[in-house]
């Protein structure tokens, strides 16, 4: 090898489950030759697994790595998910729908949710959901690809999935395996330092060998083995914005409707989650201990399943917020062990996917060169900033009664996003930001759905001499029709994608 070689040459990902094995499949996919890759973890540390909802852009991922999806979603007992449904959110008995996708389709220079607020309340247009492809779908039970033809209401919906997150890390290992990836069963004893630099040089298994490298991915979750136990590299508190600290999660049999959404549950303390599988449906109560015992949180979640219980309710707890590097030296945190934002808006697999892709874009050598770190931690700090907004736009927006309810409305929230929720209380207009991954449709139908209303229109609709009643009517009845065309979300699971009965 020339001196002037400074290519990686290996690489040792601590930590398995969805984040050990997201990037240890796209590594071995994207560096192929000459390097080696070994993923360390151990079968008794187990993982968190409860990422079982995602948002679209984890198709790219999958096609990516040239993963047939029909092989997928009955490897994982995957259903699709057209968006998620928040029920009592704003206040009890209301419910809205968040869709992957748009309101319709663009008739005029003025967005259509200006035209749409103005007929409803003249009381001749429905709610804002009633003018979603992905909601008329979801509300009929139905499900089927979109279509490419932009004139067509089928093209303006997305999708993403539901999954077994267990079994999805299962299913990526094997992928892995086949591509070379080295794993090693244990747990980490001991991290060694380079005295000159702090870089990490090498990760012991208790009893076992030392596996020095040249990068190391930190993929072990909560604990932060190597971007915080080895390199101290601190975090940032969000609690004062999310105050949710711990979550139970518990399997039921599957009783209920077969949904292709999430459905989202305002409760006393926090909110409970609804996810259907194909052979089961994932539920957990994410609460502030503030404001409700971990007994009566058990029972608040126990009581509302579809079915019967598959198990013990398993208990998490968790501090809202980042690392403040997500990068440091020769460590690149990924996963839970970059920082953890409650899964409201399904963003844990794809903040792993957003780690894996920046990697990916600004691959380092071995001179690891600051600027490159840097930038890395720039966008990385952007995106989960970008999130975090979108997910107190929810609990802030809220008209509830109870003291976590309350506190979330009155508090004081970051300037990013008062300065989004501002524009559209003022004129209804849907500011964008750098790195943000959820778009105008989706900041549309959460601040519709959380009742912050327009005070006035963009003021050029007074210009236009648009009669939108007739138009909304027909878009209502197209977007209607075209569901009731779909087959419904089982029927379309058995044709292309069903699993294999699940032990």
């Amino acid at each position: 090898m020339s001196t002037d070689d400074r290519r990686i040459r290996r690489i040792v990902i601590v930590g398995g489950g969805s984040a050990g094995w997201m990037t240890a499949a796209a590594l071995s996919n994207a560096a192929p030759h000459g390097c080696a890759i070994t993923l360390i973890e151990s079968e008794e540390i187990g993982t968190v697994g409860v990422g079982e909802a995602t948002v679209p852009p984890i198709k790219l991922f999958n096609q990516t790595l040239g993963i047939d999806e029909a092989e997928f979603v009955r490897r994982t007992q995957g259903s699709f998910k057209l968006g998620i449904q928040f029920v009592d959110w704003a206040q009890p008995g209301h419910r809205y729908f968040h869709p992957f996708g748009t309101f319709g389709r663009p008739f005029d220079f003025v967005p259509l949710h200006h035209y749409w607020q103005r007929a409803h309340q003249a009381g001749q247009a429905g709610s804002l959901d009633d003018y979603s492809m992905a909601w008329a779908a979801a509300a009929a039970g139905r499900f089927a690809h979109p279509i490419a033809d932009q004139r067509n209401v089928l093209s303006t919906y997305d999708y993403a999935y539901h999954f077994d997150a267990g079994r999805y890390a299962a299913f990526l290992r094997e992928y892995a395996e086949k591509r070379g990836v080295t794993r090693v069963e244990g747990k980490i004893a001991d991290v060694a330092l380079d005295a000159a630099n702090g870089f990490v040089e090498s990760v012991q298994v208790t009893n076992g060998p030392r596996f020095a490298g040249d990068l190391f991915i930190d993929c072990s979750g909560f604990r932060g083995l190597l971007i915080e136990g080895a390199l101290h590299t601190g975090y940032d508190d969000w609690t004062h914005w999310l105050p949710c600290d711990r979550a139970l999660a518990v399997p039921c049999a599957s009783a209920g409707e077969f949904t292709p959404y999430t459905r989202s549950t305002a409760r006393d303390a926090g909110w409970q989650w609804r996810i259907p599988l194909q052979h089961r449906t994932g539920n957990g109560y994410v609460y502030c201990s503030r404001h409700i015992s971990d007994e009566a949180a058990a029972a608040t979640l126990m009581a509302n399943l579809d079915g019967p219980a598959l198990a013990e309710p398993r208990a998490l707890r968790f501090v809202t917020g980042r690392r403040r590097l997500t990068w440091n030296r020769n460590v690149i945190a990924i996963g839970l062990s970059s920082g953890f934002l409650e899964p409201l808006e399904s963003t844990s697999l794809h903040l792993i996917q957003a780690g894996i892709s920046k990697l990916l874009a600004l691959f380092p050598d071995r001179d690891f060169d600051p600027l490159v770190i840097d930038e890395f931690n720039r966008i990385a700090a952007g995106e989960v900033e970008r999130i975090r907004d979108f997910i107190i736009l929810h609990y802030h927006l809220n008209r509830r009664d109870g003291e976590l309810w309350r506190h979330c409305a009155n508090m004081t929230i970051p300037d990013t996003l008062q300065e989004k929720i501002l524009h559209f209380r003022r004129y209804g207009r849907l500011t964008q930001r750098e790195y943000d991954l959820f778009g105008p449709a989706s900041w549309l139908a959460v601040h519709i759905g959380q009742m912050n209303w327009p005070e006035r229109p963009d003021p050029l609709i007074h210009y236009r001499g648009v009669d939108p009643v007739p138009w909304l009517a027909k878009l209502r009845e197209a977007l209607a029709a075209a569901a009731q065309g779909m087959p419904t979300h089982r029927a379309y699971i058995d044709a292309h994608c069903k699993a294999s009965a699940a032990p």
